[in-house]
């Protein structure tokens, strides 16, 4: 038996049974505290949060509203169509992640497996179309386009489809009336994004998983008044499911209709028109190169002069609205956005860039003007314009001698303005700029609204370009390392200009302000600015911002809101030079101006026409077509990408627009009765008391019914102009 006394032990269990006691009471310490903070402190939030995980809401997505033309014509609507989705959550939760369910009901739709699967994966960087861009948790859309059969087929089988639902629905509908498609104005819908739910969550028109937003065209700039608000019904179920009754309801609300200034027969007819010209030049061999017109792009917009309201706005290629709806195919998908589709989804009226050319000689006549210059002197209309070694010939080197501003835009004579150009240059300091250099010809394109976005109703538009002495400077900074890269002294044509953009891009030198006073060199504008600039001269100098929606109105009908004509600027020169090139541009289409051969008959006693022609030089292309018109009512500017000169390609289709719009037939003569629209629509379409719009019925556009003269049979076209007329 030991005799080791225990008093060495004593303290050292006292010690242990101290510090176990320490740490019981310390967890039983922090256990209260955690049970207080959930139980008291933060009970309702986790009590509110334990409900609501046995809550399940019901979506009823919003009808979205219509899109109107001017006078109730239908647009953009929807229709009741047999919907097939699938729920990718429910799918992805079975063992062959719903490949069986999916082949299954690809034989029941007639569609490929792969076609079905491929509509239900998720877009992302490296996924080709078809695929989902929406929320992955709510329905996918298969198929809008559902039999009663097979729908009746998936829901009496219901065990054999899980996840699936076959559901009447509201769908979108681009009815084209009139064969007007009016695609690049009014765009499409997709599937709200995860990312858009997220920024949108706390203004005041939240997201739901289950909306289409608007992508383009006015179907996104006028989204929030579309859409509307979905229908939420919230049902409490048990942890098995089952539903234990109704807790909340939030009624939807359907979207607003928007009326737009659009007029869907002046729209067919603009989209016939341009197209059939496009078509008409590609048959003709052009002169320069030999080969046939490609024509591959082209735009026209017909504006009201002293609104800004667009009455129609077509863009060449286009598309098929259509297409987007109920999720876009592989096929279209690569249709629109293919190299060789040469982009239909670009709205070219707001987005095509190209040099002016000749229609810009209005904004040089007025920095003309502005700099000291009279525009009713003589100026000399050389066939040339000499600078050193280099010549700068006329349009088809024809000299017309001493002539006024005026009589320069009638036989749109480019080497009047050349010089003007040249001499402002020199006034200016030439290489380097006096201190406080007027640049008055870059100055007034940029007051004409050039070089800027016109403010426009539609997303996405584009600035142009205005090549002045900073814009110079701010290019050859960007690119100079490439040019000093690739440039060779003595190399190809190609080396030689980078190698002298090199060592001088940033100069304003004076070869440049002599192209850019016949809006050539690194000048690029729009369609809808120069209709916008052209409808300023016509109604005395304002500069609208251009729209397209007109009036929103609600639901019900109650409610009107109408989108009034805004400005953002004034011409910057005085009432006299309007009128003076308000004159000049009426002499284009009378006899001897350029744009005489196209006007011949036109009644400018009851109805002035004024025009600008304009031939556009692209360098490694064809020739661009311009053709700039207006009367005290509508202006309309057609431009054609590799088409050719301005009468020659556009305006034989600005001249049909103006014929349907007045009624006219060949020889001038006017009958109303067949005229489209002889002024401008100015009331909006008539509200029934239950909130819903009457259209008035549309046929399609019909070329062959041109009124012809019935005393002389009408006027045969003419064979071509003199040579000098085809600017």
């Amino acid at each position: 038996m030991s005799n080791i006394p225990e008093t060495g032990r004593t303290p050292r269990v006292q010690i242990r049974l101290v510090v176990i006691q320490i740490l019981v009471f310390s967890l039983l310490l922090t256990l209260g505290g955690r049970l207080w903070y959930l139980q008291i402190r933060n009970g309702k939030e986790y009590t509110d949060e334990a409900k609501n995980n046995h809550v399940q809401q019901v979506v009823q997505p919003a009808v979205r509203g219509s899109v109107l033309d001017a006078r109730g014509v239908p647009l953009a609507d929807n229709e009741t169509r047999l919907v097939v989705s699938a729920s990718r959550t429910e799918l992805m939760k079975m063992k062959d992640r719903g490949k069986g369910v999916l082949t299954r009901l690809a034989g029941v739709l007639e569609m490929k497996p792969d076609e079905v699967i491929n509509k239900i994966r998720l877009c992302d960087s490296k996924t080709p179309k078809p695929c989902w861009n929406g929320s992955p948790y709510q329905p996918i859309p298969v198929t809008d386009d559902a039999t009663t059969q097979q729908a009746l087929t998936i829901r009496e089988a219901s065990e054999d489809f899980p996840g699936i639902t076959a559901e009447p629905t509201a769908v979108r509908r681009y009815p084209a009336p009139g064969k007007a498609r009016t695609a690049q104005v009014l765009g499409y819908l997709s599937p709200v994004t995860d990312g858009e739910i997220e920024k949108a969550k706390d203004t005041d028109s939240p997201f739901l998983r289950s909306d289409q937003v608007g992508r383009s065209g006015i179907e996104r700039t006028y989204d929030k008044e579309l859409r509307g608000k979905a229908g939420v019904t919230r049902y409490e179920v048990d942890n098995l499911g089952r539903v234990m009754g109704q807790t909340k309801s939030d009624p939807g609300v359907a979207g607003s209709t928007l009326v737009t200034s659009i007029d869907a027969r002046v729209q067919a007819v603009a989209e016939y028109e341009l197209n059939a010209a496009m078509k008409l030049v590609r048959s003709e061999t052009d002169k320069i190169t030999g080969r046939k017109y490609e024509a591959d792009a082209g735009a026209v917009v017909v504006m009201e002069t002293k609104t800004g309201r667009v009455v129609a706005m077509a863009s060449q290629p286009d598309y098929d609205p259509n297409a987007w709806v109920g999720g876009i195919s592989a096929k279209d998908y690569a249709a629109m956005t293919s190299k060789g589709s040469n982009y239909p989804l670009l709205n070219r009226a707001i987005q095509g860039q190209a040099p002016a050319g000749s229609i810009f000689k209005v904004v040089s006549a007025s920095a003309a003007v502005r700099a000291g210059h009279d525009f009713n002197d003589k100026y000399n209309c050389s066939s040339s314009y000499s600078l050193g070694s280099r010549s700068f010939a006329n349009f088809e080197s024809k000299g017309h001698g001493p002539i006024t501003l005026g009589e320069a835009l009638k036989f749109s004579c480019n080497t009047v303005f050349y010089a003007l150009g040249h001499q402002e240059w020199q006034r200016d300091g030439g290489l380097k700029a006096k201190p406080g250099a007027h640049d008055w010809f870059y100055k007034t394109a940029r007051d004409f609204g050039l070089g800027s976005e016109t403010g426009i109703d539609l997303p996405n538009e584009v600035t142009g370009r205005i090549p002045d002495r900073q814009w110079k400077q701010n290019f050859w900074e960007a690119n100079k390392d490439a040019w000093c890269k690739q440039g060779k002294k003595g190399g190809s044509y190609v080396e030689q200009i980078a190698y002298e953009s090199c060592l001088e891009g940033n100069q304003l030198k004076a070869y440049d302000s002599i192209n850019f006073a016949i809006g050539q060199g690194d000048v690029l504008v729009t369609p809808i600015q120069m209709a916008t600039a052209y409808s300023a001269i016509s109604n005395g100098g304002t500069l609208f911002n251009p729209t397209v929606g007109k009036a929103v109105i609600s639901p019900d009908g109650k409610s009107v809101r109408e989108i009034k004509p805004t400005a953002h600027g004034k011409l910057p020169v005085g009432a006299q030079t309007i009128r003076d090139l308000d004159k000049g541009l009426r002499s284009v289409v009378e006899p001897g101006g350029t744009a005489a051969w196209r006007f011949g008959g036109w009644p400018q006693d009851k109805i002035p026409m004024r025009a600008k022609t304009g031939t556009a030089q692209v360098y490694g292309k064809q020739t661009t077509s311009w053709l700039a018109t207006y009367t005290d009512d509508f202006t309309i500017v057609m431009t054609i990408s590799q088409g050719g000169t301005g009468s020659g390609a556009s305006g034989p289709a600005v001249r049909n627009i103006y014929d349907a719009l007045y009624g006219l037939d060949d020889a001038g003569n006017q009958d109303l009765k067949r005229a489209l629209l002889p002024k401008p629509q100015k009331a909006l379409p008539k509200i029934n008391a239950d909130g819903t719009i009457d259209a008035p019925d549309i046929k399609p556009y019909d070329p062959k019914a041109q009124l012809v003269d019935p005393a002389d049979g009408g006027v045969p076209p003419l064979a071509g102009p003199p040579p000098h007329l085809r600017d």
